[in-house]
């Protein structure tokens, strides 16, 4: 891809934002899936990495566009790394943001942990077509710990109890500029940069 149009297979508001912001300084416009009447895949990988191709290529197949997909989630060593890929549906299929931060908040105090160490990581899938059989996978990793009182309105999901130890603050206290330069996301997507100017997919 030329600098142009990309495909975000995804019809999260979050993440369409961070991702327009990510790539603005690339002159790349951004568009949802919804504007291909992409539909929702369901996401029955075992990994974020499944997921996001398992994403990236239905999207791919309808819009006939390159495009970006990424899966993400939280992982809480006390329980064990969940929600991991269920982070999106922790409590349940239609599961609101508040559901699961309450869920999570709530196992956490069930295991008597007190802010429990965890990270949240995200795997980004470049594909310049459906057919595409060299896939671009880039990841990041973002560590902290868990806060049992949700703090700013910034972000969405799990940012509001996700506390950065560096900047002294929950990610959704943090500015968009700067939670996109330093978040799980934000080094995912510039890893994924540097891998498409490799590729010759970004100018």
């Amino acid at each position: 891809m030329k600098n142009g149009e990309i495909v975000v297979a995804s019809g999260n508001p979050g993440k369409l934002r961070e991702f327009s912001q990510l790539f603005s300084p690339y002159q790349v416009r951004v568009l949802p899936q919804s504007a291909f009447a992409v539909p929702a895949v369901e996401e029955t990988g075992a990994s974020f990495v499944e997921n996001a191709l398992i994403k990236a290529r239905h999207a791919a197949a309808l819009s006939r566009c390159p495009v970006i997909a990424d899966d993400s989630g939280i992982e809480v060593d006390v329980l064990n790394g969940e929600p991991g890929v269920y982070s999106a549906r922790y409590a349940g299929k239609d599961a609101t943001d508040s559901d699961n931060l309450q869920l999570l908040l709530r196992n956490i105090a069930a295991a008597e942990a007190r802010e429990p160490a965890a990270r949240f990581r995200c795997v980004i899938a470049y594909l310049r077509g459906a057919g595409d059989l060299e896939p671009l996978i880039a990841q990041g990793v973002w560590e902290g710990h868990i806060v049992d009182k949700p703090a700013g309105n910034n972000g969405f999901g799990y940012d509001p109890v996700f506390y950065v130890p560096t900047q002294g603050c929950t990610s959704a206290q943090l500015p968009p500029e700067v939670k996109n330069a330093i978040s799980h996301r934000g080094q995912a997507l510039q890893n994924l940069v540097e891998l498409m100017k490799q590729a010759k997919a970004l100018e």
